[in-house]
């Protein structure tokens, strides 16, 4: 299961490419808001609802069996309410115990860092949040994989980081043939 979390002012293609490419690859994509309800409003005001919430998921990032993937797109105010959710920072706690994949892009990478997720490790994000991504070995690649952590850079690199997260999860055949149902 691949959990993607949304927060007022996320970066809407950022999480809604991601899904659509991994539910086409049959990976099973649970959209969470950490609003008190599922409608949650992206940066640009296009309202998404989500397939449920935080507070009824609380704290079952620490106990998920099949907990494949945790997911955060950028986009702000999004990346700043994410950093505070104690629900995603079960997750994160989770995915980092069980080796599950974190996917982090734009600022969303800069919760990663402030954890300490991406010490000595391959990352990237959006310009201007380098800082932020403590301990990590930045990189100018717009998807970067490195161990169980894929970061990528933009809104603009959104379909690439969704096929890095097919390809992690479900191999190559399966990313290749989502990539050619949809750049044709």
């Amino acid at each position: 299961m691949v959990y993607v979390f949304l927060a007022d002012g996320f970066e809407e293609v950022e999480a809604l490419c991601p899904v659509d490419l991994m539910r086409r690859a049959g990976i099973e994509v649970t959209t969470v808001s950490i609003n008190k309800t599922t409608a949650v409003r992206g940066s640009h005001n296009i309202l998404v609802h989500a397939d449920t919430t935080a507070a009824a998921l609380g704290n079952a990032g620490r106990t998920a069996d099949g907990l494949e993937c945790v997911l955060l797109p950028g986009g702000m105010p999004g990346t700043a309410h994410l950093d505070e959710d104690e629900t995603v920072n079960s997750f994160l706690s989770a995915a980092s115990l069980t080796g599950a994949y974190i996917a982090a892009i734009c600022a969303a990478p800069s919760i990663l860092g402030r954890r300490g997720l991406l010490e000595g490790r391959e990352a990237t994000c959006y310009p201007g949040f380098e800082d932020r991504l403590r301990g990590a070995r930045l990189s100018d690649k717009r998807v970067v994989r490195d161990g169980n952590i894929i970061t990528a850079v933009a809104m603009g690199a959104s379909a690439e980081f969704a096929l890095e997260i097919i390809l992690a999860l479900r191999g190559l055949d399966t990313a290749n043939k989502v990539k050619e149902s949809v750049f044709v």
